[in-house]
């Protein structure tokens, strides 16, 4: 069967996410020099743009020369076509000449397919966590869409299968650093023909001149190491101003992971006195909490604790947090 009419199969007979699929590579394989694709948001409002077909097939390179990968090695694809990471692990396997497999995608990936091995796929955090028992099923594997929690990183340490946490957006076509999570690298490493900078913000700039990418300002905040390496600290958006202290939640939300079963953030409400008031929220039902915090300054910590039912997520599962605090109706307090 030609690669054209796979296409037009997968969108008569196939499930939701094959239809993506077969409407992706229908454009792909036409005669347009670029691709419309949906940007989730992460630096400004979500928006179509469009990318040259040569940025997806350098990118495609560029992974392929960073982890080795060669014609005729297995891959497995058990992200949804709807994004770009799925997108581009199509792209992969047709610029790099790996064997693709594609399976329906679910929160426990490798369940049924536990006795098969692989060179080469990529997951969301979740679907790592409960693919653990089986991730020495797979070779070379990419971790991205969320940054992993300290427990989760902890397990895969050690672990004989290269594990990757991945730092990237659409607007980069996926990621353009790693850390390798499974040696205990703490900071991602840029991939070839790509540069960084950081603005007054203390934000990443991002150059990548085969990916069309010129100067792109990011609202994540790094510790920029070298010219070849950084730390993420966290978002720009969600720093929190109380009393004059500039307070980045995430890295409060690291200091007491493991201590909370359910999931949480820290967040802030409007405070007459300081400005804002860091909180608090946990999901799940209403619970007392005895936290270490340690070193933390307790003019940092949480002021108070809120319980929610459930988190409001995105389509790819990351925790809405403003919409989340919004439904707590707590502004109006």
């Amino acid at each position: 069967m030609s690669i054209k009419a796979l296409a037009s199969f997968f969108i008569k007979n196939g499930t939701d996410n094959e239809v993506c699929l077969g409407d992706f590579i229908k454009k792909w394989i036409d005669d347009s020099e670029n691709i419309l694709i949906n940007t989730s948001g992460t630096i400004s409002v979500p928006k179509l743009l469009p990318f040259s077909k040569s940025s997806f097939v350098n990118s495609a390179k560029s992974t392929g020369t960073y982890f080795d990968l060669k014609p005729g090695d297995s891959a497995l694809c058990c992200l949804p076509f709807s994004f770009i990471a799925g997108k581009m692990m199509f792209i992969r396997a047709w610029v790099l000449g790996l064997k693709l497999d594609i399976i329906e995608p679910s929160s426990t990936p490798l369940i049924t397919i536990s006795s098969k091995r692989y060179d080469f796929s990529a997951m969301v955090p979740l679907q790592l966590q409960n693919s653990i028992s089986h991730i020495s099923n797979i070779k070379i594997l990419l971790v991205g869409g969320a940054p992993l929690s300290k427990s989760l990183a902890s397990k895969i340490y050690g672990q004989k299968s290269c594990v990757y946490e991945t730092f990237g957006m659409t607007e980069t076509l996926t990621h353009i650093a790693v850390k390798n999570i499974s040696s205990g690298e703490s900071s991602f490493s840029i991939l070839p023909n790509i540069s960084i900078s950081q603005d007054s913000r203390g934000c990443l700039i991002v150059s990548a001149p085969d990916l069309s990418v010129h100067n792109l300002h990011t609202n994540d905040i790094v510790n920029k190491i070298s010219d070849y390496k950084f730390l993420w600290l966290g978002r720009y958006d969600n720093v929190i101003n109380s009393g004059g202290i500039k307070i980045q939640p995430e890295i409060l939300e690291k200091h007491i992971e493991g201590q909370i079963k359910n999931r949480f953030f820290i967040t802030s409400i409007p405070d007459n006195k300081i400005n804002e008031k860091v909180i608090l929220i946990v999901e799940g039902k209403t619970q007392k909490f005895d936290l270490k915090w340690n070193s933390i300054n307790p003019l940092m910590r949480p002021k108070e604790i809120y319980f929610t039912k459930k988190f409001f997520e995105n389509k790819s599962g990351k925790i809405q947090r403003k919409k989340t605090l919004y439904s707590l109706n707590l502004y109006n307090s």
